[in-house]
């Protein structure tokens, strides 16, 4: 394993200025250990990208199915990793506090092996339908293929939301399928295939048999006072939801012992999620005095290894919402 220098790594330091705004005992423990995890990885990598991304030709044809496991924790560049983390750092708080720890550590392990599942069998179902091997070669890294399942996850549980997209209100149920229309336009270098797989990732769990099948599963390796306490957050949060409309967070009717709205209010502000991320993206941009610059941060995504996005999409991405 060897350590990665590339760059200024403006990425990080503007990751971490996030982490210290947002104030290290505001984020849960399972979420801290995955961003840690995120950025141990891209420091000191446990393969080569090329050796990490993940395609059908090298997890199915060559049987490396060691990639399942890899590509969603590696990343091709620093600012690739600091909006995907960015982006998990909110979901990761809000989820992980609303579904408790331990459930929250499962459903991050089931979705990264089960994205990276579905992303093969489209990647496949294509190269069938359109007899062009070219999309059995495409080799994808990164975490947001997990994201937008997590998105899915996070807007299930608050449906009469809305979500400001570019100026125009989306309801959160068709809201994560605008932003892969809408990611996929602005940054064609992220791979659409890997954001899609994430969404029908997170429809498996909401209105499919994965949830049910996770808990069984549960039951089985689980002992008794995990799988009441794990069950005992899911319920508490899986059959109410968020009161208030037009994406706000002012309170659950039921949440863990360990979530008050007061709490959530010391650091979201009142803000939506988006609104959140967007805030955070400006004052990084302002600390750091690089947002004038030429260089400035490119679009975040489950990416293709081998495709770089050119600056003026990258300047694009950042405002793919109007707050």
């Amino acid at each position: 394993m060897r350590s990665r220098h590339r760059g200024s790594h403006l990425g990080l330091m503007l990751l971490a200025s996030q982490v210290f705004q947002m104030g290290l005992d505001n984020i849960p423990p399972v979420t801290s250990a995955v961003l840690g995890l995120n950025v141990y990885l891209y420091l000191f990598p446990a393969a080569p990208l090329m050796q990490a991304c993940v395609s059908v030709q090298q997890a199915y044809w060559f049987k490396d199915w060691r990639r399942l496991l890899l590509s969603p924790l590696h990343h091709a560049d620093d600012w690739h990793l600091y909006f995907n983390m960015l982006s998990f750092l909110w979901k990761g708080t809000k989820l992980e506090r609303r579904l408790g720890g331990p459930w929250f550590l499962y459903l991050l392990s089931v979705f990264s092996l089960t994205t990276g599942l579905v992303y093969l069998a489209l990647e496949a179902l294509l190269t069938e339908l359109t007899l062009d091997q070219s999309y059995s070669m495409a080799c994808a890294v990164g975490f947001s293929g997990v994201l937008f399942a997590l998105k899915v996850v996070s807007n299930h549980y608050h449906p009469e939301g809305v979500t400001y997209v570019m100026g125009f209100p989306v309801s959160n149920n068709y809201v994560s399928w605008v932003e892969l229309v809408l990611i996929h336009i602005t940054s064609p270098g992220t791979s659409f295939v890997g954001h899609l797989a994430g969404i029908l990732v997170g429809l498996l769990y909401t209105a499919g048999p994965l949830k049910a099948i996770m808990k069984t599963c549960a039951g089985f390796v689980a002992s008794n006072g995990y799988s009441s306490r794990a069950n005992a957050y899911y319920n508490s949060s899986g059959t109410t939801g968020y009161r208030g409309a037009g994406g706000g967070y002012p309170g659950y009717r039921q949440s863990p012992p360990d979530h008050t709205t007061t709490r959530e209010a010391s650091y979201t502000g009142g803000l939506t999620e988006e609104e959140q991320i967007q805030a955070a993206i400006r004052n990084s941009l302002h600390d750091g005095g690089q947002s004038s610059q030429r260089g400035a941060p490119p679009s975040y995504g489950f990416r293709p290894f081998d495709e770089a996005l050119a600056e003026d999409v990258r300047l694009r991405r950042l405002r793919r919402f109007d707050s």
